[in-house]
């Protein structure tokens, strides 16, 4: 599906391919390559350019950056990963499955240093932490979902039918969709599933949702639905539907709480990595990395218009975002 998707070209002009200035063209080349904008990518690149940083790497001055986004469009994806390679990339950086993808069909032979993708190992990046493709490495973030939906059941011991959207051109999404449905079987509840196929569609998406009856959303992390998160927020405010978050700061978004990984340490990790490349170390030596930390943000201002009582013993193990506030 996706992978068809990017074999396809489209044409025009854009940045990753346009001719390096003069003064730039002799620098080590990094490319970053985004699938959308959204809140986990953004806190993702700040960790990576924190870590380039605290390393002295400057661009313009001892490196050279190319930011590519393909805002949703996945040929437009391989495209800019190609763009990349024609400019003389020596690493590539992709924050996302997708991204991913598209830079192991258009790079197979340039370093690359992945974050924010949930399993590298569907994606062909490799069978394990330890032996993977000899031009990659990165740091992996399967979130906590048997953890949440297990929160979800804690705080609404009655709510049976869980509801999600997914993005079905995403890799990562089905995979989180497929792990969601086992978690909350064990737990004796069902996911409610509605596809989106772009972010035109998920506010309307997320109606439809809602009049299926769901006790609650829980909103499994992908990249296109991120992007959208405010607007599922709102259906889920409009609806009355208790919504929890596939990531942190989908608290300042709308849901009620959220579990997940502090995204800008990710980018950090993978920083790191990227840094030990672009200083000589041979990436078919560095094992895969893992996020393992996870933690529990609350927003009680959401709780309040959702109809949400959080539980005390919820609240002392939460960083909790007092009612009137939205700003964490």
């Amino acid at each position: 599906m996706l992978i068809s998707c990017l074999a396809l070209l489209t044409a025009g002009c854009r940045k990753a391919e346009e001719p390096p200035p003069a003064a730039t063209a002799t620098l080590y080349t990094i490319g970053i390559l985004q699938a959308v904008e959204s809140p986990t990518v953004a806190d993702v690149r700040r960790g990576l350019l924190k870590a380039f940083e605290e390393a002295g790497l400057r661009d313009g001055e001892n490196i050279r950056l190319l930011d590519a986004n393909a805002r949703g469009d996945p040929a437009e994806l391989l495209a800019l990963a190609q763009g990349f390679v024609e400019q003389r990339a020596r690493l590539i950086i992709p924050l996302s499955t997708p991204s991913l993808q598209a830079a192991l069909i258009a790079a197979p032979s340039v370093p690359i240093v992945f974050a924010s993708v949930a399993n590298p190992y569907l994606a062909g990046a490799g069978k394990s932490a330890d032996n993977h493709l000899a031009h990659i490495t990165g740091v992996s973030s399967l979130g906590p979902i048997g953890q949440m939906i297990a929160l979800i059941r804690e705080v609404l011991p009655r709510a049976h039918r869980i509801g999600t959207l997914w993005t079905p051109a995403e890799l990562n999404s089905a995979y989180y969709l497929e792990v969601a449905r086992e978690s909350a079987a064990e737990l004796g509840a069902e996911i409610v599933a509605v596809p989106v196929s772009g972010p035109d569609e998920v506010l309307p998406s997320a109606r439809l949702l809602l009049s299926r009856k769901v006790d609650a959303i829980y909103q499994i992390s992908d990249n296109t639905i991120n992007s959208m998160f405010a607007l599922v927020g709102r259906a889920a405010e409009e609806g009355g539907v208790p919504l929890f978050g596939g990531f942190l700061r989908s608290v300042e978004l709308g849901a009620c709480a959220a579990m997940g990984f502090d995204f800008a340490d990710m980018g950090y990790k993978a920083g790191r990595l990227a840094v030990r490349i672009k200083n000589g170390e041979d990436p078919s030596r560095i094992p895969f990395e893992a996020m393992e930390e996870f933690t529990l943000w609350v927003n009680l201002e959401s709780a309040r218009r959702q109809g949400v009582a959080i539980p005390a013993k919820v609240l002392r193990r939460a960083r909790v975002i007092p009612a009137g506030r939205s700003d964490g």
